[in-house]
């Protein structure tokens, strides 16, 4: 992304827009859902809001404009708070993906109405996170998702073992190890492109 700074300022202003757009309604999703819950962490933390300097991370921030890849602030939550922690907190992973999903799905809309290109940078943007964040590693929305239909006992070790060694298996996933490619873009990338042709029809493979 930072290549296109220096080839057209305006189409990288745009990006950058969108970037902080669908990082903010994703981490806004699961402060939401936190909230409604019954566990106010989000709300006290200042996360209950469309504020996107409440949800930026300044590393996460750099590394997604100079990289490709980067994350928001993580939203807190305290499980004793819940319920049912096991079921809630996979609620709660879950909001923001679907956020993103759901506001793709509108701009989709618009886009077919108004044929604008300016929507195409938000559509990619919000698919591609979402789908990034399903991937089933901690520390990734996915990770919590998928202890949350496994069965309780599973859940315990399946936990364990994420929580111990998620963060390795996902920065192995990300280096550039298969012919320049990242695993996680091999495996991910046929689904955003997939969405992408139904989002924005016409539209040539990005990823």
């Amino acid at each position: 992304m930072l290549t296109t700074l220096f080839e057209s300022p305006i189409f990288f202003v745009i990006w950058v827009v969108s970037l902080l757009v669908a990082i903010t309604i994703h981490e806004f999703s699961h402060a939401l859902v936190a909230d409604r819950l019954g566990d106010p962490t989000p709300r006290l933390q200042g996360r209950l809001t469309l504020n996107p300097l409440a949800h930026l991370d300044p590393i996460g921030t750099i590394m997604l404009i100079i990289a490709n890849f980067g994350w928001g602030k993580p939203v807190q939550f305290d499980p004793y708070n819940l319920k049912n922690p096991r079921r809630d907190a996979a609620l709660i992973s879950v909001a923001g993906p679907v956020s993103n999903i759901l506001l793709a799905s509108i701009l989709s809309l618009l886009f077919r109405l108004t044929a604008s290109p300016l929507l195409i940078p938000f559509i990619v943007l919000n698919v591609s996170l979402a789908v990034f964040n399903l991937v089933p590693i901690h520390p990734l929305d996915g990770g919590k998702i998928l202890i949350g239909l496994v069965s309780p006992g599973m859940a315990r070790n399946l936990d364990n073992f994420l929580s111990r060694y998620g963060m390795f298996l996902l920065l192995f996933m990300i280096l550039p190890l298969f012919a320049g490619r990242s695993l996680v873009s091999i495996i991910i990338s046929p689904i955003i492109n997939f969405l992408l042709s139904l989002y924005i029809p016409g539209l040539t493979t990005l990823l």
